[in-house]
């Protein structure tokens, strides 16, 4: 990709975006503009990966082809109204801030702009990332792919329909956080039965990282992987009839109807 890519913002999640896109070649360097209020974080990222850097987001929105607005969502509404008149004709803009719609960012650009929402998740950190592209009403298929595989690139990315952002929100947005707790209680367990704190994170977290690349790479029901473990009579199903006795699935539902309700609460 030859576009200069632009990202208002220079948080974690611009730092991930920026280090999976330059691992995956997908831009380089010198097409990369940054800009944030604090010369601390852009110092930084410019040192690690080479890229310009600005303090005056209306000079990254008109150098850049695609502009991508990583702050904090109650800061969309000022970003926009600094960068509106200064964006590029054509720019593909993206936002990744929770809870702005794209109605009500379009709305603020009072004129037709190639915009797309996404939501990615914490893991795009290390590159195992799951985002969901929901474009706006002016994008083409063509760019909305091309924001695709900007997100592809912190690990998997699908472009959805902005009605589901509540569903997305539960099941890979929020849902890390689950997972941290189940890893943090499977530890707990295996301290328990005698194992040191450290080397029981560490079999938990491979044990739930191994399991979830089989459920991707094999294309196998999760269920059907479940019952390959367990042998007749064997030790895992003891575990599976007491996790099902605690109510594990049920649980697991009720959390994320929580979430989903909690998300659509939020909405702007």
């Amino acid at each position: 990709m030859n576009k200069n890519v632009g990202f208002i913002g220079a948080g974690n999640m611009a730092g991930a975006m920026i280090s999976g896109g330059l691992r995956s070649k997908i831009f380089f360097p010198e097409h990369i503009w940054v800009s944030a209020p604090s010369m601390t974080h852009l110092s930084s990222l410019q040192r690690e990966y080479g890229v310009h850097i600005t303090q005056d987001n209306r000079e990254a929105a008109s150098r850049c082809d695609i502009l991508i607005l990583a702050v904090k969502p109650h800061l969309i509404a000022t970003v926009i109204e600094q960068i509106k008149d200064q964006i590029k004709a054509g720019a593909i803009v993206v936002s990744v801030a929770a809870g702005v719609t794209l109605a009500a960012m379009e709305e603020r650009f009072s004129g037709t702009v190639h915009l797309a929402r996404v939501m990615p998740n914490t893991p795009c950190m290390v590159g195992e990332g799951m985002s969901a592209v929901f474009p706006g009403r002016w994008i083409t298929p063509e760019e909305t792919e091309e924001v695709r595989e900007i997100f592809a690139a912190l690990g998997r990315a699908e472009v959805l329909d902005e009605r589901l952002i509540d569903a997305v929100g539960a099941v890979s947005g929020s849902s890390p956080a689950y997972v941290f707790l189940f890893i943090e209680a499977m530890a707990d367990a295996a301290v328990k039965g005698g194992m040191p704190r450290a080397l029981a994170y560490r079999f938990g977290a491979q044990a739930v990282l191994g399991a979830a690349k089989m459920v991707l790479e094999t294309g196998m029901h999760p269920g059907a992987l479940k019952d390959m473990v367990c042998s007749p009579g064997g030790t895992t199903i003891e575990a599976i009839e007491s996790l099902e006795k605690e109510g594990l699935r049920g649980a697991v539902l009720t959390a994320m109807e929580a979430c989903m309700k909690k998300s659509a609460a939020m909405r702007e």
